[in-house]
């Protein structure tokens, strides 16, 4: 068990390191994007709640027009700014647009690895962390059962 828990540990640092060479990697690519104007179809705000803790979420569905298309906004944070008819900055990148350059950022192959390797390290943390404590527990047992 306690090499369990060493390998789990050094798993847990390769993921660290890793995480932290991508999220260099994520904010040093050079993105592929244009700064283009679309017309505001729609914006409404979704609200969700939860019923646990009585939280409530809001989700902005924003739509609009470019080049005769009709886009869904990536990375909306407010729907304040897009009243119908409005002309707004977007990015489009990869036939979708986002109206800041974080959801350009966060939309390529290397963010959604970054977020991968994050959530991993998270996850190995708390099972080594898990591990390393049903080690402890096991070893006081034994220590009690030799007294």
């Amino acid at each position: 068990m306690k090499k369990k828990v060493i390998i789990l540990w050094c798993a847990f640092v390769v993921c660290l390191i890793t995480t932290v060479a991508l999220w260099f990697a994520m904010n040093n690519s050079k993105l592929k994007y244009e700064e283009v104007e679309a017309t505001v179809l729609s914006s409404e705000v979704e609200q969700v709640v939860n019923k646990k803790t009585g939280s409530r979420t809001n989700f902005y569905k924003v739509k609009v027009e470019y080049n005769g298309e009709e886009y869904d906004l990536g990375n909306v944070h407010s729907a304040s700014g897009y009243s119908r008819g409005k002309r707004v900055k977007a990015y489009l990148s990869n036939e979708k647009l986002y109206a800041n350059i974080e959801g350009v950022r966060t939309a390529t192959p290397v963010a959604t690895i970054y977020f991968v390797f994050l959530f991993g390290t998270f996850g190995m943390l708390f099972w080594a962390a898990i591990e390393m404590g049903k080690l402890s527990q096991n070893k006081k047992q034994e220590q009690e059962q030799e007294n």
